[in-house]
């Protein structure tokens, strides 16, 4: 007898579609649900982790520390800095999706929207809390579930993609660089750096990569092609 090989389920990978083909890839209920929850859930471990007093991820220093300066709510930066950096895809010839832009509006919304309703708590342990499993965890998972949707990445995420393919550079070089200037700069206009910040740096990536092959929908092939 000869053994008969298993049928191996493909692995499942982001596909590279435009604007128009990510709206018409299939399955388009279920991705729209995992979008919105994934940018709903990423607003609020925001709002968690700037609670914990604990530290920011890079992108949310330069925001505390715009916050500093402007009369504006920390949400309402993040959202104007996402469009600031929807501009610097024009000379990428970069087309951003519904992904994009839901990510640009959705998230800074319930970030204040979390800041409003969360306590601001006094024990160290539920700020370790509020940072480990809401700012770093559940990040991760809000993170996997919306770019796992399909619909493009985020501004940020689209600025470092496109310089990768622009630049030809590696994505660790572009995003390290990225992350270091926009840290730099938020620190120097007074963003709060912290434990939480080094925490973050560490656990994201590794978190990410587990997360996201689980929670990438899978498109038909044609949809890939």
């Amino acid at each position: 007898m000869t053994a008969t090989a298993e049928p191996t389920t493909p692995p499942r990978t982001l596909a590279a579609l435009n604007p128009i083909e990510q709206l018409r890839a299939g399955r388009l209920p279920r991705r729209l649900v995992q979008l919105y929850v994934g940018l709903i859930l990423y607003g609020a471990s925001m709002g968690l982790m700037i609670e914990s007093h604990l530290g920011l991820d890079p992108w949310d220093v330069l925001h505390s520390g715009i916050t500093a300066h402007l009369p504006l709510t920390f949400g309402t930066v993040v959202i104007a800095m996402s469009f600031v950096v929807l501009l610097l895809w024009i000379p990428l010839r970069q087309w951003p999706g519904l992904g994009t832009i839901s990510n640009a509006i959705v998230i800074g919304l319930v970030t204040d929207l979390s800041l409003a309703l969360l306590p601001t708590p006094d024990a160290l342990w539920v700020r370790i809390l509020f940072l480990t499993i809401g700012g770093i965890a559940l990040n991760a998972l809000a993170g996997a579930l919306y770019i796992g949707a399909q619909f493009g990445p985020g501004p940020r995420d689209g600025m470092m993609t496109g310089l990768v393919r622009r630049t030809g550079l590696s994505v660790r070089l572009v995003r390290t660089s990225i992350e270091v200037t926009v840290l730099a700069v938020g620190w120097l206009l007074g963003g709060v750096v912290g434990l939480g910040t080094v925490a973050y740096a560490l656990a994201i990536g590794p978190l990410v990569h587990i997360l996201l092959p689980i929670f990438t929908v899978q498109l038909p092939a044609r949809a890939k092609s």
